[in-house]
């Protein structure tokens, strides 16, 4: 599985960053988690505001930091696929 934080270095990328860290640890999932800070690719994907996650080249949440449940549900669900 890739997973992308897409931003610019905010306190709101960084958050979320380290929660998908946590929930790949938790849930045993064999996961790269990829920070992109260029803005030429994070332009690459629909995202209007960031932070921005991308679960195998899927945007799955722009513009906010959803909670672990959330997070663990959309990598439980991209694994599933």
């Amino acid at each position: 599985m890739n997973i992308k934080v897409l931003g610019p270095g905010c306190a709101k990328c960084h958050k979320l960053e380290k929660l998908v860290k946590e929930v790949v640890t938790e849930l045993n999932l064999d996961a790269q988690v990829e920070y992109i800070k260029d803005m030429g690719k994070i332009m690459q994907y629909p995202v209007l505001t960031t932070p921005g996650l991308v679960i195998n080249e899927e945007v799955v949440c722009t513009g906010r930091v959803p909670s672990k449940e959330e997070i663990g549900k959309m990598l439980e669900k991209a694994n599933a696929a």
